[in-house]
């Protein structure tokens, strides 16, 4: 196992993390998976047995299920790993049930800490922008929950660039713990990552988790152009997430995979997630799975060297428009561009768009 510093902090995180989305499999999470504890334990002490050190879970994922299974797996280890949980999302029928309001973040923390069978959470995101909150209440609930030893590092979630730069201001200002990490959705399928939130991360020294880093199972290899989806699989069951916007560019990404996968005797879900490795600032991938087979497929990708040529296949396959002001920035601004640029423009072909 390979471990890297998350941003600016001192926390050394796992490049593989493993993700508990797949635990429980009550309500519509059923479609995922459906986990009990004595296959959770199995794939949890797989993934610690290869150096996994990072668990994640959050509060909504099978209505706090998830969250028991994983803290019952790990008692008598707790302190050996790490655990990353998140809160925002509605998990019940009142009018305080979702949000970032302190009451909803520190309710929610609490009851986290119980089912998870520990006295604090290393890693607290906040699972979802709230537009209605004001951001000094939620960056002032955090201060709270981290003062009283309860949370060690807080991050965001499925934020949009703005959102993520008004919450660090607003810390910053107000001498609150900031943002170390944001976890994001980013593939070579979505790349609209590179827009904002990498380039944020770089400047702002935050490190990045992946979640669905195979874009739930598209880019593993096994769905192809033209085939039915696999059965068991999630696309299967109906899930929809995430969506996919043009689904002929999808396949010619996963036959550009197969075609370096066959050259290295790999899968494609490892060139994959090889391929995410090397962007810029990111720190871990959050993989889930149904067996230990994917798990074990999943840390081969760790090893695999892809040459310059092969990343500038897949960067040329997947590659997204220069949409405003970054053809605008590209065209006239390139002589001075900083790291933070790059994290956009590094692998773009040098002319005009």
């Amino acid at each position: 196992m390979q471990y890297r510093t998350l941003g600016r902090s001192g926390l050394k995180v796992s490049v593989l993390s493993m993700g508990t989305f797949t635990f429980g499999g009550a309500g519509d999470f059923g479609m995922v998976g459906g986990q009990g504890v004595p296959e959770a334990r199995k794939l949890v002490d797989l993934c610690i047995e290869h150096g996994v050190n990072l668990f994640d879970t959050a509060n909504m994922y099978s209505t706090g299920l998830a969250e028991e299974i994983l803290g019952e797996v790990l008692d008598g280890r707790r302190n050996d790993v790490l655990i990353t949980s998140k809160a925002r999302m509605r998990i019940g029928d009142g009018p305080n049930d979702e949000g970032t309001s302190r009451f909803h973040l520190i309710r929610e923390c609490e009851r986290s800490l119980k089912r998870l069978r520990t006295d604090h959470i290393d890693i607290y995101y906040m699972h979802e922008w709230d537009g209605i909150t004001p951001v000094e209440e939620t960056m002032a609930a955090l201060d709270t929950l981290v003062q009283q030893g309860k949370v060690r590092y807080v991050g965001c979630s499925n934020y949009s660039g703005w959102q993520v730069m008004k919450s660090l201001g607003v810390s910053e200002r107000d001498r609150r713990p900031r943002f170390v990490t944001q976890q994001i959705h980013y593939t070579l399928e979505a790349r609209e990552a590179e827009y904002e939130l990498l380039p944020i991360s770089v400047d702002q020294g935050l490190g990045v988790l992946v979640w669905s880093p195979l874009a739930a199972g598209l880019l593993s290899g096994k769905h192809r152009r033209g085939k039915p989806a696999p059965q068991g699989s999630r696309q299967f069951a109906g899930w929809s997430e995430p969506p996919i916007r043009d689904e002929g560019k999808l396949w010619n990404i996963v036959d550009v995979l197969v075609e370096i996968g066959e050259a290295h005797n790999v899968s494609a879900a490892q060139v994959a997630l090889a391929w995410l490795l090397g962007r810029p600032a990111i720190s871990s991938l959050v993989v889930g799975g149904r067996n230990e087979e994917q798990f074990l497929q999943n840390f081969k990708a760790i090893d695999l060297k892809l040459t310059s040529e092969e990343n500038e296949r897949l960067n040329k396959v997947s590659q997204i428009p220069m949409i405003y002001p970054y053809w605008h920035q590209a065209n006239f601004a390139s002589d001075r561009f900083c790291e933070a640029d790059l994290a956009l423009h590094g692998d773009k072909p040098d002319k005009k768009h």
